[in-house]
């Protein structure tokens, strides 16, 4: 079943990409008492992901945070290894990478994909939300091979 507004995340271990190295967190613990701006990309590096849907976070995380969102965060079915390096290669320190590498969050959030034929195998949809106390507040999935919704733009008229 997919998520939807009103519904907490499901609580399932993350790895946080970090200076030192792969942190793992609980998503309970991690999204409690804060509000986030979250997004889910196929994949790290990927041609759209790695051109438009990181770079519009990176740009306006100043405008996301003023409208008080205490940490923006992405996430895909990739290692904490790879999240990392696309952090370093086209993020900033105002990005928080947590990687699903088994897609353990995508399948609990019901929001997995089938890139089999491009040779991607089991990923996450592109989609974003906010998430209040680890509450879905709001939720924009996109259809296959579009970008709109789930761009930081439209995350932040949201708000």
């Amino acid at each position: 079943m997919t998520i939807k507004v009103g519904d907490k995340l499901p609580d399932v271990k993350l790895v946080k990409a970090t200076e030192a190295g792969p942190e793992a967190v609980q998503s309970a613990d991690y999204f409690a008492g804060k509000k986030v701006a979250i997004f889910s990309v196929p994949g790290a590096f990927t041609p759209t992901c790695s051109a438009r849907h990181l770079p519009g976070y990176v740009d306006k995380a100043g405008e996301l945070k003023a409208k008080g969102v205490d940490e923006i965060v992405a996430t895909a079915v990739n290692d904490p290894f790879v999240m990392g390096a696309w952090n370093k290669a086209a993020g900033s320190d105002d990005i928080t990478m947590l990687a699903d590498g088994n897609g353990d969050f995508a399948e609990a959030m019901g929001l997995t994909m089938d890139g089999s034929a491009f040779g991607l195998g089991k990923r996450g949809q592109r989609w974003s939300a906010i998430v209040e106390d680890g509450v879905v507040k709001e939720l924009n999935v996109e259809a296959p091979g579009d970008f709109s919704v789930s761009s930081a733009e439209h995350l932040l008229g949201q708000l």
